[in-house]
Parts: structure tokens; C-alpha cells; sequence
């Protein structure tokens, strides 16, 4: 058994739930020293933000951009971000619904392991901190923080690599394993409705520590604390709860312009981000970034062979009236009707598809710098919009839906709407704003959805003419890397 945190707190280590390598072969510049880390607060938010930037650097290869590239992965499962080629293979696999059921895969182990680190650190910092010298309110923030890093990461973990969340049901089948102290060795998997037990308790005890004070955003306060309780209480079908949530967590933040819309979504100090992480020139990682895989302009082989589109059925709902209907080109292959803007921002070796984005941007063909967005104020009115309405709350639902879509398109009018037909209409209104933001796969998984990519603009050779998944087969939980298996008796995997 090899001790992984005996002399350096390293966040960005590789956990293991038992035998295991390091993750990185090189001690990354934020790595403090155990003798040191826990004994003031300083040290301790040192470790803290070694955290923070767990989350975008990268790890065992290029295509492993911290969440970004989950992100990527989450919503190339789904059927509204296109693969319009296969380009240097990143992702295409995913893409065909073989690499997340592959427990050989080293991309999926990734997945696995990449919360475990996150939780791994958190559960150092909630194991020690109390007795870190300096000011009660800094150890209040630095344990409310990593309570809701080790909350969000299981959150995903659950959804990932357990069965969904049936609400009403007992919910005993298999989630993950549980991990809250600072241990090397792994044990079994607890159940789906123990992991959302857990998920809840940090997560309220986090909103007992923070306040809205917070150093930037890529830090988490009470505001995104909520909105993280949002996502759960929708996904477990506590609708009163996600609307409530969400409904506080978006105070303070307004709806970015349209002007704004066009920026790139790629700077954390929109007036709208809640939550994100802020990438800057000297902790470059190239190839390993979430914008060198769906920025319209990186001049990387993934986004000159393979630029991302939207589902051409679902740009087919999006009113010519709405401002976002200018974040994808519908013509981009035929240079008459092409929008001028694809050619001003890309070079001429870039394969142009219709339907292709424009929506993220790097800094530039250079360089894949730019801030990746994990919560926008926009997904909390679109969460109390589908609670309310799912809730049987059609007039709040439509205010609130009307609220949001407004800002996004002049010529909006107030929903008339009730019922199911007032649910779809959010749901499109919430396909079309998160799109590329890591959020369908989830969505179809906790609604027990279909994959469906027939009749739309996905290329047969790219998805391997996976246009079709039924809801709720085994496909839709990830297989258990089979390392993690072999190291930890404990672990059952998913079933074929």
C-alpha cells in the first residue's frame, strides 16, 4: 500500500481508493508541505487554491483538461453538440458511446479519479483546519469550501458512474463509494440515496460557514453553495427546494447583453458567471484545455477538423428574433452565405460545417487561454423555471421563464403555456443556453430520456452510427475502471 499524502499535499495527485501511482510525475508549483500546510490559515488557503486550480489543469494527457474535458465529455454523450469530424480522435470515442463503458479506458479512469482528488484534498483540509492558526471567519471559509468541493464531487461521481436518481423511489442501487476522511484504502460502493444523504449534509453545513464574501470566482460562497443545492433538489425531484435555491443563489447576478453574448464566453468576470474557473497566460496548458476543443479558433487539429456544432433540429427552434441564434452558422459551408464573422475569426485551413459554433473563444489561434464557465446565473432561472413548472406552479413558472428568455430575445412574449407543454418549452429554452457547458447527458439521465440523434446534422462515420440510445439500459452509468477493481476487493462494477 503506497501512502499518498505522507510528505507533500499535492492537489493534484492522483487518489487512489487503494494501489495506485501518482497521478502527475512532477510536484506542481502550489504543492505545500504536510509539516506545514495545516498549522496557519495562510498555508491552509494556499492549499485551497491548490484546488482551485486542480480544476483546469492538466492531467494524464492532452484530452484531460481537469472538468473542462468532463464538461466535453458530458455533452458529447448527448445529442446537441455535433461532432462534425473525426479530426485527431479526441473525444470520438466518447462520442460513440464506447469509451464511458470501456473499463479499460485511461480517458474514463480519469473521470474517476479526477473527483476523487477533489475529494481527496477537501478531506484534508476538513480533517485539519480547525486547528490552523489565524482568524475563526478564514477557517470558517477555507472548510466551507472544501465541504462543498467534496459535495459537488460526489454529486458527479453519483450521476456519472451510478444509477440515476429515481424520485419517490428508495433509491438502493449502487453510487459510489463515500469518501469523507483523509484515507488511502477504498471500501464499497454505498447507495445512490446514501451519496445524495451525504451530498446534502456538506453542503448544508457549508452554508452555515460561508458568506457571500469570497477572493474570486472561482472560489465558492453561499450564493453558488445554492446553487450547487439547486441541482441536486432538481435532480432528486425536490422541486420546491430547486426553485427556492436557485431562486436565492441567482440574487446579485444580472443577465449578460447581448453584446456580452458575443464575447467568447470565456472571461469569469461577466456580470452573470457565478462560478468559474479564471485560466491565465502562464498556466497555459495548450492542447490540454477545454477552449482547444470547442473555441471556435484554436489552431489546434481537433478544432480545425472537428469544429463543434449545435444539433441542426434544435437551431431549428431558435427564433430569428432570439440573439443567440447568431452563436452558430447555419451556412458555414457554403462561403456565399457563410456569417463574415467565421472567417474573420478562424484561418484557412479551418474545415468550416454548418451549424458550427461561435459561441466559446480562445484568446486566440495561439493560444487556448480562456476563463471556463461552471455556473451562470441564466441555468438558475432555467432550474426555478422547470421546478416551478414540474411543481404544478405554471403562472410562476411562465414569470420567470419570461424573466430570462427577454433578456435573450427582444420579441419574447410571456408564455401562455401550462403543464407538459410549458415543461418542453423550458427544456429547449435550456438545451439552447447551456449548450456546451457540460450539462445533457445529466439532464437526459435524471429525466430518463432517450438518446435521439436521428433526422438532425450527425455524421454517420463520426458516431459510428450511434444515433440512438433507449433510457435507462446500463449504458448510461459509467464502468468502473477496472485498476480501481483490481486494487479494491470491495467495488462491484456495473453490469454490461
Amino acid at each position: 500500500m503506497k501512502k499518498l499524502f505522507s510528505k507533500l499535499f499535492i492537489v493534484a495527485a492522483f487518489l487512489s481508493m487503494s494501489c495506485s501511482e501518482d497521478f502527475l510525475d512532477q510536484i506542481p508549483t502550489d504543492a505545500v508541505s504536510e509539516d506545514l500546510v495545516f498549522t496557519t490559515t495562510g498555508n491552509a488557503w494556499a492549499a485551497l487554491n491548490g484546488i482551485h486550480r486542480a480544476m483546469f489543469v492538466r492531467y494524464d494527457s492532452q484530452g484531460q483538461p481537469g472538468e473542462g474535458g468532463v464538461m466535453l465529455v458530458r455533452d458529447v454523450l448527448g445529442e446537441d453538440m455535433v461532432m462534425t469530424g473525426q479530426a485527431n480522435g479526441w473525444f470520438v470515442s466518447y462520442s460513440r458511446w464506447l469509451n464511458h463503458i470501456n473499463e479499460n479506458s485511461g480517458d474514463m479512469r480519469f473521470v474517476w479519479r479526477f473527483y476523487y482528488v477533489i475529494i481527496a484534498n477537501a478531506n484534508m483540509i476538513i480533517a485539519n483546519i480547525d486547528g490552523a492558526e489565524g482568524p475563526a471567519q478564514d477557517r470558517r471559509e477555507i472548510k466551507g469550501q472544501a465541504l462543498a468541493y467534496r459535495a459537488w464531487a460526489h454529486f458527479n461521481l453519483v450521476q456519472l458512474f451510478g444509477q440515476r436518481f429515481e424520485p419517490g423511489g428508495a433509491n438502493t442501487q449502487l453510487g459510489v463509494p463515500i469518501v469523507t476522511e483523509p484515507i488511502t484504502e477504498g471500501g464499497p460502493r454505498n447507495t445512490v440515496a446514501e451519496v445524495y444523504a451525504q451530498v446534502n449534509a456538506d453542503l448544508d453545513e457549508a452554508l452555515t460557514l460561508l458568506t457571500e464574501r469570497r477572493n474570486a470566482k472561482s472560489h465558492f460562497n453561499a450564493g453558488v453553495v445554492r446553487g450547487i443545492k439547486a441541482r441536486v433538489a432538481l435532480t432528486q425531484g425536490n422541486y420546491q427546494v430547486a426553485a427556492q435555491q436557485a431562486n436565492q443563489a441567482r440574487q446579485g447576478y444580472s443577465l449578460m447583453s447581448h453584446a456580452q453574448l458575443y464575447e467568447g464566453f470565456n472571461n469569469v468576470d461577466n456580470p452573470e458567471w457565478m462560478w468559474g474557473s479564471r485560466q491565465i497566460d502562464d498556466q497555459q496548458t495548450f492542447f490540454a484545455s477545454f477552449f482547444a476543443y470547442v473555441s471556435l479558433n484554436f489552431n489546434s487539429t481537433a478544432i480545425r477538423g472537428n469544429p463543434r456544432a449545435i444539433n441542426s433540429q434544435l437551431y431549428a427552434q431558435i427564433p430569428s428574433s432570439d440573439a443567440r441564434k447568431g452563436l452558430w452558422d447555419p451556412n458555414a459551408a457554403t462561403a456565399s452565405l457563410r456569417d463574415p464573422f467565421i472567417d474573420q475569426m478562424t484561418l484557412s485551413t479551418f474545415t468550416k460545417r454548418n451549424y458550427m459554433n461561435r459561441k466559446f473563444l480562445s484568446q486566440g489561434s495561439a493560444s487556448s487561454v480562456g476563463d471556463v464557465p461552471y455556473m451562470r446565473a441564466a441555468e438558475m432561472y432555467l432550474i426555478e423555471a422547470e421546478a416551478l413548472a414540474r411543481a404544478g406552479q405554471n403562472a410562476a413558472a411562465q414569470d420567470v421563464l419570461f424573466d430570462f428568455v427577454s433578456a435573450r430575445d427582444d420579441e419574447y412574449t410571456k408564455s401562455t403555456n401550462t403543464g407538459q407543454a410549458l415543461i418542453d418549452e423550458i427544456m429547449i429554452q435550456r438545451r439552447v443556453e447551456l449548450w456546451g457547458e457540460g450539462f445533457r447527458f445529466y439532464d437526459l439521465k435524471r429525466l430518463n430520456l432517450p438518446l435521439n440523434r436521428t433526422g438532425a446534422n450527425h455524421v454517420a462515420t463520426v458516431i459510428n452510427n450511434k444515433f440512438e440510445e433507449p433510457a435507462g439500459t446500463n449504458n448510461w452509468q459509467f464502468k468502473i475502471p477496472i485498476a480501481e477493481l483490481n486494487a479494491n476487493e470491495f467495488l462491484i462494477q456495473n453490469p454490461d
